[in-house]
């Protein structure tokens, strides 16, 4: 019930109309061997990619990383080396997220809401978020626009042109190890955080999380890095912090494992059957995160 069920209504968010199962005996009681699916959803009431669940990953998922970054990179280091006041970024999306991104020469921190902002960048939808983060199209100044504009085009384009080349790398700055990791780790926390604004905003996902119990989920690269995945009442939240009592725990056991699993190059059964992915608890949870994954790399691909 707790793994079949999904799938199946998965499939049918994706098209299925009818699913052939083979089963190993006699069938199940309560279910027949053909199982009929409904209809297709209607043309265009649906899409691959949903604009406010992006809007979503691009906040929770892509821009959030800003604070790993700054933690993490020494060219982010010295791009925030040349404040002169801390500065306080506010998108907010109409229909969607409203986040704070908190600037100082120590770091980025973002919090959500409006609370503490110096200056504002207003959305009149989710599309036109994400054509800030897709096109580079602002949207329309609402608090203190020369703050605004100069630390936009200055300080934060530097910092996500820094980003994109750490999430989006060129094949020959992989050899560099430093970067390497870095690129790897940085990936890791912006799945994460797809993770739960996909879990709670796109249709497809929140099948899986439909199904999910409540606890907490450990992710991360042994002895590298940890993130935790909340979920409470179906609801998912995503700490870059580790676990203090994981119901369920997934750990890559290297990072060049994870790279290998971040960008398709590994088998996943395979690496399982090796030990090298470790898995404990309540396995229904990282069954349920891992088909929302799948949706992780429609977003962001």
């Amino acid at each position: 019930k707790n793994v079949l069920l999904p799938r199946i209504e998965e499939l049918c968010y994706n098209g299925a109309t009818t699913c052939q199962f083979a089963w190993p005996g006699p069938n199940p009681a309560g279910f027949a061997r053909l199982w009929q699916m409904p209809q297709p959803r209607p043309e265009g009431r649906y899409t691959m990619k949903e604009p406010k669940a992006m809007a979503y990953v691009n906040m929770y998922g892509v821009l959030a990383t800003l604070e790993n970054l700054c933690s993490l990179d020494e060219t982010a280091g010295e791009i925030l080396a040349g404040l002169k006041k801390p500065v306080g970024l506010c998108f907010q999306v109409k229909d969607g997220p409203c986040c704070t991104f908190h600037f100082t020469r120590d770091g980025c921190r973002m919090t959500e809401g409006e609370a503490g902002c110096t200056c504002k960048m207003r959305f009149s939808s989710p599309e036109k978020f994400n054509a800030l983060i897709e096109e580079n199209k602002p949207g329309l100044p609402a608090k203190n626009p020369v703050q605004l504009l100069s630390f936009l085009l200055g300080p934060f384009t530097q910092l996500t042109n820094r980003l994109t080349a750490l999430l989006r790398p060129r094949e020959e700055d992989l050899k560099d190890r430093a970067f390497f990791e870095k690129s790897t780790i940085l990936t890791m926390y912006t799945i994460a955080g797809a993770i739960s604004a996909l879990a709670n905003t796109d249709s497809i996902s929140q099948i899986s999380a439909g199904y999910t119990v409540d606890g907490t989920v450990s992710l991360g690269i042994r002895g590298v890095a940890q993130v935790t995945i909340s979920v409470k009442d179906h609801h998912f939240t995503t700490q870059k912090v580790p676990a203090e009592h994981p119901r369920a725990i997934m750990e890559f056991a290297s990072v060049d494992l994870a790279h290998g699993l971040f960008t398709g190059q590994v088998s996943t059964i395979h690496e399982m059957c090796q030990g090298n992915i470790y898995l404990r608890g309540m396995i229904s949870m990282v069954d349920n995160i891992n088909r929302i994954l799948d949706r992780v790399s429609t977003y962001l691909s």
